[in-house]
């Protein structure tokens, strides 16, 4: 077995990321759950609350990123081992769909996997950051043991909808994360429920409340609900994140409810790992 592989008896060497003080990884247990539009969004908010914020988009099959974020911009390279991230939104970013843009499909394997993300976390000049967002493929597999292994993540969100085919993944991220001894900071419910226009009823889509119930039955703390809301799709498909026009915009209250649970979250893990607690709004 590989060193440093889950179950191997070597611990691998964390090395931190110089300036980055939390490292966030956004996870989901299956594709189609918002994984992407809760890390971007997220992002943004923390931003907007007052911290430097970086987002690394991990998710080498589907690098939406850059489309959520709108920018096709590409990061510059200083020298073979120093990388500029783009900014949009006044938030670093780096994806391989800056590098690698159009319908190109990625055919990897992952040792190369592994080598990209090596540069993406060594690489990239992201300097001083409160929380640097690592927006993860959907699943567990070689990305995010490549991430795990490589630094010393502060903690993890789980994103997942209500529906029980979700959450039926969910249950294996969680428990990835805990066997890698990766902290949960919580579950982030999805499309939760939509409210009618015209009667103002709530009409719950893919179910509702499963994703609370699950963080309970892992004694893990829940985060918050994300509704459905045509202004957050609009949003990601225009490169104009809902959470960027502020916490009243339309869809906006429930994503920076979720981003201060997140900060307080994070607040609660340092404090107790001795770390440096990050003070913002």
């Amino acid at each position: 077995m590989p060193p440093g592989m889950p179950g191997s008896g070597q611990a691998p060497t964390k090395a931190p990321i110089e300036g980055v003080k939390n490292l966030i990884a956004v996870a989901s247990g299956k594709g189609g759950v918002g994984k992407t539009t809760v890390a971007v969004n997220l992002a943004i908010a923390l931003k907007k609350l007052g911290a430097s914020v970086g987002l690394l988009d991990a998710d080498v099959y589907g690098p939406n990123v850059p489309l959520m974020l709108g920018t096709s911009e590409q990061p510059r390279a200083l020298d073979e081992r120093t990388i500029v991230p783009v900014q949009a939104y006044d938030v670093k970013i780096i994806s391989m769909g800056l590098l690698n843009p159009g319908d190109k499909p990625l055919v990897w394997r992952g040792p190369m996997l592994h080598s990209v993300m090596q540069q993406f976390l060594r690489s990239v000049r992201w300097g001083q950051l409160d929380y640097l967002v690592v927006d993860l493929p959907p699943g567990t597999g070689d990305v995010q043991l490549s991430l795990i292994q490589t630094v010393s993540v502060t903690g993890a969100v789980i994103v997942t909808t209500p529906s029980i085919v979700a959450l039926a993944d969910v249950r294996r991220a969680i428990e990835m994360f805990r066997q890698v001894n990766v902290e949960i900071l919580g579950v982030v419910e999805n499309m939760s429920h939509f409210s009618c226009p015209h009667c103002s009823g709530r009409i719950d889509v893919f179910g509702h409340g499963e994703g609370e119930r699950l963080a309970k039955s892992f004694s893990i703390p829940f985060l918050g609900e994300i509704e459905i809301d045509p202004q957050i799709r609009i949003g990601g498909d225009t490169g104009k994140p809902v959470a960027a026009l502020g916490e009243d915009a339309p869809g906006g209250k429930s994503i920076y409810a979720v981003a201060r649970n997140v900060i307080a979250r994070l607040e609660a893990v340092n404090a107790a790992e001795g770390a440096p607690v990050v003070q913002i709004l």
